[in-house]
């Protein structure tokens, strides 16, 4: 069953029990009313026999009688309203000619005066025949047990010669109230919900007080009467009865008015929530409340929520029959300016109820507030739907849905935690052989759909707990947890790539996926880098291999375990200038002259001595000192090179780059303001890339590159050859130079393969109008070998090894055989070669 259905169902519960407590509460109350018109009945009857049995004296004058109806009259229909609920109560005068008429004409003729002046009222306004009978049946009750006071304590009613019966005429008037009390609270407890005592106390200051002034207003009209004082003193009751009246009026009103403005400022306060259940929950149960309504009701755009002022009677669908009873109050709930419209408020009262202008203008505040409650309510579940939408994609891969590359670190973290470890963890790393193959040949939506199968079968085969997830292209990550022993990390792998075996569909052909996986166990301490290092490292094991799994063993780990130890000695090193730089000359061939020199970094390690890049190097790219130690090596070889144009040797420096530096974009304006600090020419800066690296990165480096050469500074590719996409680089590389790797070098003499290589590079170079320099050179034989095959510039260790910048000035200084910037002997006499313009080093002195 779907969620709808059940909030559906339940609602129809919810109104099916509603209806079941309506169905009782009418019962009861046809109950309590009959019982009270029995009674009523049984009194009335009782006084007609009384009169016709002990009463030999004729009726009074119907001229009397009519005066103390239309007394009667009167004082019902001068009420002091006072709604409870939905039902209106109200407290009359009605009890002062009750007591007058007892002390002057015969107790149950004044009953019979009561009733006949409460079945006048009734038909001037009619409530309906249940309530006609029951206020009838109350008045005769109510009358009666006064009458009987009085003739139980045997007072004579004389209208000529009244008697004065104070004690007679307050018991009369506490009988009343008594009885009263006792006919009436219950009937309206029930009709309302409330408790008898809350009902019967309801306003009872103002009742106490209304009492004692019917009480005073009697006692003062009976003896003016018995005492034959003035009777225009008897004016004087009329003006206190009025000012009574309005007192008690203003009173109940204004209590009234104060409540209510109270509980509004209540139910706005309990409106501030976010949450749009809440507000309509709140909202519906206070407007009952508020306004006295047997039942309060919101419309929403397909929902409807009812209350009373107790409980939340339905929420759920608007039915779809739904038909407004004749007796409920509408407002729209609309926003301040107008322009929005969010729902209907609805107000039930179980009767005609017609609001003062008052009440409907605190219904338009009230419903003004709901309806920025409910507009702020969905802002807020819209905000928090689009919070929750980004934090979703910020840790889940937007094609397979799996996670990405962040949670799955986040998750790892956690686990690294002693306070997280619920047994051993492994990761798992997977990589997809030849899916390259199927990106080209099928195109990226055949690669695409690959990659959601894969995903969707690495989540299905998962155990609960792991984590699944795609670190990009076609590689993917399992975060094994929850592992009793290390060995059910290569079950669980071996299990999870199997679910891969079966062919895809893609289309119209079946397609078979294989995968390498390679897994590392947690250590006890470690970080989430190391561990996904690890796991790197193994599945490239088993690619080589050509295994489908392989567990990270520290014995085959061929990565040198001391970066790790360096890594935290980084930050030390870069703020205590522990990286110094050397510098290795690069000399003309032919003549032998030191034409530029290379930056080499190194690191004096205060326990570990002289480190070179390829002990540190990937340890500093991995960490987030790159720039840091870019920017001092950038430094020292700028002022080294001024030291030496200070000596007369300009010679341009070139400084290795690492392709991580490439990609930050403030790569190139770092370096242009240190150029222009030295006041340095771009052109005596040479940037020499790492080919291997760079090739996976083009796109994202050539607008770097470019940059860089718009400026003048000169760009070189260092381990020309080694790569497997040197024509790819130098079709989209501004590059000027390419340097010749020493591995050709060295075998240049012995191999043709070697040869070969180097003299197709130096074509290449000259057709592209770039210059060639041989890493590598260590004798005489291979600068020669070199020369003959074209290359004009090398450095090796024929010429020199690598200096600081002090020793290397001295070292030009000093020369070869006294000639200053002269390192090797000419492969030629002075005049026997004329160097060709097409010849020179475009970037290096002539």
């Amino acid at each position: 069953m779907s969620d709808d259905s059940i909030a559906l169902s339940n609602d129809k519960d919810r109104m099916s029990q509603d209806n079941d407590e309506d169905n009782v509460t009418d019962r009861q109350l046809r109950l309590l009313v009959g019982l009270v018109v029995v009674l009523g009945l049984c009194t009335t009857a009782g006084l007609g026999a009384y009169t016709l049995l002990r009463l030999p004296d004729p009726p009074p004058a119907p001229l009397t009688l009519a005066a103390l109806c239309g007394l009667m009259i009167i004082a019902h229909r001068t009420r002091v309203y006072v709604r409870v609920k939905s039902n209106i109560d109200g407290n009359t005068w009605a009890e002062v000619p009750v007591l007058i008429g007892l002390t002057l004409i015969p107790a149950p003729w004044v009953v019979f005066s009561a009733i006949a002046a409460i079945v006048v009222v009734r038909c001037l306004k009619w409530l309906g025949p249940q309530k006609t009978a029951f206020g009838i049946a109350k008045e005769a009750l109510t009358t009666g047990s006064a009458a009987a006071v009085f003739l139980a304590l045997g007072v004579h009613a004389d209208l000529s010669q009244p008697a004065f019966p104070v004690l007679p005429i307050v018991l009369a008037l506490a009988a009343y109230i008594v009885v009263d009390h006792l006919v009436f609270v219950p009937v309206l407890s029930v009709a309302t919900g409330s408790s008898a005592w809350q009902v019967a106390l309801h306003d009872w200051a103002s009742k106490v007080i209304l009492h004692l002034g019917e009480l005073v207003a009697a006692l003062l009209v009976v003896g003016v009467f018995a005492t034959g004082t003035n009777p225009l003193l008897l004016l004087v009751v009329p003006l206190v009865v009025v000012c009574m009246h309005l007192w008690q009026s203003r009173s109940v009103r204004t209590r009234e008015e104060r409540e209510s403005w109270q509980r509004l400022a209540k139910a706005t306060d309990e409106l501030n929530a976010v949450d749009l259940t809440q507000v309509l929950h709140s909202a519906t149960t206070r407007a009952a409340q508020i306004f006295s309504a047997a039942e309060a009701a919101i419309d929403l755009t397909g929902r409807r929520v009812r209350a009373t002022e107790s409980q939340v009677l339905a929420d759920g669908p608007i039915p779809a029959d739904d038909v407004p009873p004749p007796d409920e109050t509408t407002v729209d709930l609309i926003a301040h300016d107008g322009s929005v419209r969010v729902g209907v408020l609805r107000l039930r009262f179980g009767g005609s109820v017609r609001l003062t202008e008052v009440e409907q203008y605190k219904l338009r505040t009230f419903a003004s507030a709901v309806c920025t409650a409910i507009r702020n309510a969905q802002a807020y579940a819209e905000l928090a739907r689009i919070a929750a939408e980004n934090a979703h994609a910020a840790t889940h891969d937007p094609l397979t849905g799996l996670a990405n590359r962040r949670r799955l670190y986040d998750r790892a973290e956690r686990l690294f935690r002693p306070s997280a470890r619920s047994g051993l963890f492994a990761l798992l790393l997977i990589d997809l052989n030849h899916f390259k193959e199927v990106n080209d040949t099928l195109g990226h939506a055949a690669g695409d759909h690959v990659l959601r199968e894969v995903a969707g079968r690495l989540r299905d085969a998962a155990a609960p707990g792991d984590l699944v997830a795609r670190l990009g292209g076609d590689e993917f990550a399992v975060l094994l947890t929850g592992l009793p022993t290390p060995a059910l990390a290569g079950h669980r792998a071996t299990g999870m790539l199997a679910a891969l075996d079966a062919s895809i569909e893609v289309e119209g052909m079946r397609l078979t996926v294989e995968a390498a996986g390679g897994i590392a166990l947690a250590a006890g301490t470690g970080s989430v880098e190391e561990l996904m290092r690890r796991a790197d490292i193994a599945m490239y094991q088993a690619k080589r291999a050509g295994e489908q799994t392989v567990v990270y063993a520290h014995a085959r780990d061929t990565a040198d375990l001391e970066r790790l130890l360096l890594t935290g000695e980084l930050r030390r090193a870069v703020a205590e200038h522990e990286f110094t730089v050397d510098f290795q000359p690069i000399v003309d061939l032919g003549t032998g002259e030191v034409v530029a020199a290379e930056a080499l970094a190194r690191w004096h390690h205060p326990d570990q001595g002289s480190l070179s890049p390829v002990r540190f190097l990937e340890t500093v790219e991995r960490s987030g000192q790159l720039p840091a130690f870019a920017d001092a090596v950038l430094e020292q070889s700028l002022i080294a090179r001024q030291s030496w144009q200070e000596a007369g040797f300009d010679l341009p420096v070139a400084v290795n780059v690492s392709p991580r530096s490439l990609l930050d974009p403030t790569f190139p304006g770092a370096v242009l303001a240190r150029l222009a600090r030295h006041d340095v020419p771009a052109d005596r800066l040479v940037l020499e890339l790492t080919e291997t690296l760079t090739v996976s990165q083009l796109d994202v480096v050539e607008r770097t590159l470019a940059e860089l050469r718009n400026a003048g500074v000169r760009l070189a590719i260092d381990d020309f050859g080694t790569g497997v996409s040197s024509l790819s680089v130098l079709s989209r590389i501004p590059v000027h130079q390419l340097k010749i790797d020493r591995e050709f070098v060295a075998g240049v003499q012995t191999s043709t393969e070697a040869a070969a290589v180097v003299r197709t590079t130096v074509d290449l170079a000259r057709n592209l109008h770039l210059t060639v320099v041989a890493e590598g050179v260590e004798s005489e034989p291979q600068r020669r070998a070199l020369w003959s095959l074209g290359c004009t510039s090398g450095q090796g260790h024929l010429f020199a090894r690598p200096y600081s910048a002090a020793r290397f000035l001295s070292t030009l200084q000093r020369g070869s055989g006294g000639r200053p910037g002269v390192l090797a002997v000419a492969l030629h006499d002075e005049g026997s070669v004329v160097r060709l313009p097409a010849r020179r080093l475009p970037n290096l002195p002539a």
